[in-house]
């Protein structure tokens, strides 16, 4: 079988229509210039949420956490501002099917403990984020990997393969076949794998974390064009500082000197700091300001495309929400919100009403699937479904949507239920949580017992990446617990075919089952509104809302 050497543009191939489709231009600059552009000296303060979880890469499925990692660890490949992927780690990613790939890692990258990365140094922390005792969040990601499925060992900690995996060993599809070299075997077609291999949930970790996994995500060593300033520059619920990290050689070398990243309580806090020059940068505007924010920042405001999805779900489990009589509430409510109203009211258009459970900006998006009509305002048939519903199972109670105050989002979740309680005559409203921590405490631990807000920002620019690890059977990001096993084996038949066209029919197949389903009710898709300071320079944000911080001079 004919090779397919995948360094830079071989990955591309793979999803060519995909990445053409992205186009996020940048605002107020692009690559510094040679002689640097700016004081290099220079920290850059940003805005961001207190993690979720300890900074551990395969733990890790939420922004807040996940825009530290990205700066503070590298992997086998990054994505440009296009969500092109770059070769990072990696020298190159051979694929000799949609089963089979070889990896060769650059020599001489080292962790900020000074340790070379090397194969094991991906094997074992891939191996650990599969490993079903120690519950990670992304343990998703590697369910493609053979051996995935045996590997349910005992805890995993340090020493020989037995303590890390237990009893089954590690995944059996993950060789080392020199300290640079390892292969992947998966125990199905992937045709996008080498594609994700960018995500966070792919990371390597050095021999260190082992010792104390606890410990390690307080204060990780990594490998990324940043690293943490000192042992106690994270400040929870405050900041955490970090400083470039000059053993850094990939593609990613920052420009300044270092990163600020401010958990502001709120976006309108932080858009004050932006016009009075206290923060550099941010990737949120408040409600508040969004009719005024471009005329206010000028050319240095920020408003494009992203690969950003927001809705909100309704588990099971929640009374009036199984069954029959769920799915006819579920689209009854959909049914009953005006998002193009609220698109235009509450964010002065810089959303759009969702017609599907992806993005615009990704190849395989249509804005006709069937079943789609159920994202659309009808309050007639809203009426009529839930008078259905009724005839099962009268209603009774509340419906509420949970959210973080922290987040800028009771203003849209109050337009929502708003509009819920107009339409279908019940009591409605939002259920706000202090911060973005407490409520995915309450989700994760499935105590929540109201509907809550959810989203998607892209992990990599993939279709699959919508669907799979959100509605999937026992997905790390189900937090529905969502399962029906015909959209599961849409996806798989999707997965695994070799071309993107084919892949992508399945795809829109399996979304008509989710637009029947409603395991989560789509709103709307969304831009990156943002901005800079003035002095600022060469701020770009990328395909999935983040700015390219190491670019950011001033």
């Amino acid at each position: 079988m004919k090779r397919n050497k995948i360094a830079l543009a071989g990955i591309a191939l793979l999803v060519a229509g995909g990445l053409a489709l992205t186009g996020c231009s940048g605002s107020g600059g692009g690559t510094p210039s040679a002689s640097g552009g700016g004081d290099s000296t220079a920290i850059i303060k940003t805005n961001g949420t207190e993690p979720a979880n300890p900074l551990i890469p395969t733990n890790t499925n939420e922004v807040g956490g996940g825009k530290i990692l990205d700066e503070i660890f590298a992997g086998l490949v990054y994505y440009d501002a296009k969500g092109a992927p770059q070769n990072d780690m990696a020298e190159s990613i051979t694929v000799d099917d949609a089963q089979n790939l070889t990896v060769k890692l650059k020599k001489g990258q080292k962790f900020t403990d000074g340790t070379e990365v090397q194969a094991h140094n991906f094997i074992d922390a891939w191996n650990y984020g599969a490993l079903q005792s120690n519950a990670q969040l992304n343990s998703y990601f590697f369910e493609d990997i053979e051996g995935f499925e045996n590997n349910a060992g005992a805890d995993g900690q340090a020493g020989t393969d037995d303590d890390l995996y237990g009893a089954q060993g590690p995944m059996s599809g993950l060789k080392e076949v020199d300290d640079y070299t390892f292969t992947i075997a998966l125990n199905k077609p992937a045709s996008d794998f080498a594609l994700r291999l960018g995500y966070s949930a792919f990371y390597p970790l050095p021999d260190a974390a082992f010792e104390d996994m606890d410990a390690f995500g307080q204060n990780p060593i990594g490998n990324g064009p940043y690293k943490i300033a000192s042992d106690d520059a994270w400040q929870h619920d405050v900041q955490i500082s970090l400083v470039k990290n000059e053993d850094y050689q990939g593609g990613r070398a920052a420009h300044n000197a270092g990163l600020d990243i401010v958990f502001y309580g709120t976006q309108d806090a932080a858009y004050a700091d932006l016009l009075s020059g206290q923060v550099d940068v941010i990737d949120g505007v408040p409600p508040s300001a969004l009719a005024t924010f471009q005329s206010e920042l000028g050319d240095r405001a920020v408003n494009q495309p992203a690969a950003i999805f927001r809705s909100f779900t309704v588990p099971e489990r929640l009374p009036h929400f199984s069954g029959e009589e769920g799915q006819l509430r579920r689209q009854a409510i959909s049914m009953s919100i005006n998002r193009p109203e609220i698109t235009k009211v509450v964010f002065n258009e810089t959303r759009t009403p969702a017609s599907d459970f992806t993005s615009p900006v990704i190849d395989g998006w249509s804005d006709k699937l069937e079943g789609s009509e159920v994202l659309a305002y009808n309050p007639d048939e809203a009426k009529k479904l839930w008078a259905q519903a009724d005839a099962i199972a009268p209603w009774s109670g509340a419906f509420q949507i949970s959210y973080n105050a922290d987040g800028g989002h009771q203003t849209w979740v109050d337009a929502v239920t708003n509009s819920i309680k107009n339409t279908l005559g019940i009591d409605a409203s939002g259920n706000p949580y202090a911060d973005f921590a407490s409520l995915r405490k309450d989700v994760t631990g499935r105590t929540i017992q109201t509907a809550f807000r959810t989203g998607w920002q892209a992990d990599y620019p993939g279709l699959y990446n919508f669907l799979g690890p959100l509605y999937a059977t026992n997905a790390g990001s189900n937090d529905g617990d969502y399962s029906n096993p015909e959209f599961d084996k849409l996806l798989s038949d999707g997965i695994s075919a070799t071309d993107s066209a084919t892949a992508n029919e399945y795809f829109q197949k399996a979304q008509s089952i989710l637009l029947k389903d409603l395991p989560a009710t789509p709103l709307w898709y969304q831009n990156v509104t943002g901005g800079f300071a003035e002095g600022v320079q060469n701020v770009e944000f990328g395909w999935n809302s983040v700015p390219l911080y190491y670019l950011i001079t001033k």
